[in-house]
């Protein structure tokens, strides 16, 4: 059996962070652990968020945990602090991990402010040169590339070239349906070669955890032995099932269907 590590937060409600990373996990036939990083609740009046980190002596407990199992691939997600980043970085390089998904999240899902500013310099600085793939959405790789904001394809090709000038070996940019393009868009990059992944847009909003459903599911194939750029296509199919088949949790937010590819 093939093991994964997640090093994220914890999404109460269930749809996205390291519990939208077991799902997916699970249905890749891998087995998942998880390092909390951060708690995020929400308020039930309004779905406002509510960040409580983990403290880093326990975040290292967790990896040191983890770590002596041994692991086939792993993804972050949301990261508590520049020091969390810091013993991740000095985790990864330690062990010498060489199959690494940095999904740099930097805002919770409905919200568009930087949940800690700082963390950005401290990915960009630390994280990126030891990712085998980096998996921004527009926002992201806009921060992560400081181009600003990525409205086109000529955009995202940009960001791409930068990131991958700051270490990352591969970076796949999420354009989704925010894309000023007719069809979903998410462009690959492994410093060579631009590949776009096209699927038909979906009119939902139900589509919570999608970012952390794609990076779970490109460690999960990168755990399995395939290619970067065969995973990153697989996750593709993978993630688009999971919208389409997306449902409503509540009044707030609807979570993708982990399980649509598989029953299909």
């Amino acid at each position: 059996m093939k093991k994964t590590l997640t090093l994220a937060g914890s999404d109460s409600s269930g749809g996205a962070g390291i519990q939208a990373d077991l799902k997916t996990f699970q249905e890749h036939n891998v087995y998942g652990m998880t390092a909390l990083t951060s708690i995020v609740a929400m308020k039930p009046d309004n779905w406002s968020h509510d960040v409580t980190p983990i403290a880093v002596s326990t975040v290292e407990k967790q990896l040191d945990t983890i770590l002596s199992i041994g692991i086939d691939a792993m993804k972050t997600g949301m990261l508590g602090s520049v020091e969390i980043i810091e013993l991740g970085a000095t985790k990864l390089k330690a062990n010498q991990i060489n199959k690494v998904v940095i999904d740099p999240v930097m805002v919770c899902k409905g919200e568009d402010e930087v949940l800690q500013p700082e963390n950005t310099d401290a990915m960009r600085e630390l994280l990126l040169p030891l990712a085998t793939i980096t998996t921004p959405n527009l926002f992201e790789a806009g921060q992560l590339a400081q181009t600003g904001p990525i409205k086109d394809i000529a955009g995202m090709k940009e960001a791409a070239a930068k990131i991958i000038e700051l270490g990352a070996e591969n970076v796949v940019i999420k354009g989704g349906k925010a894309l000023e393009h007719e069809k979903a868009v998410d462009l690959f990059y492994d410093g060579s070669e631009f590949l776009l992944l096209e699927k038909e847009k979906v009119n939902t909003t139900y589509n919570h955890g999608a970012g952390c459903t794609f990076a779970a599911a490109i460690t999960a194939n990168l755990a399995h032995g395939k290619s970067v750029k065969e995973a990153v296509i697989a996750a593709k199919e993978f993630v688009h099932a999971a919208i389409v088949d997306g449902w409503k949790l509540n009044q707030f937010v609807g979570p993708v269907m982990h399980g649509a590819y598989n029953r299909r």
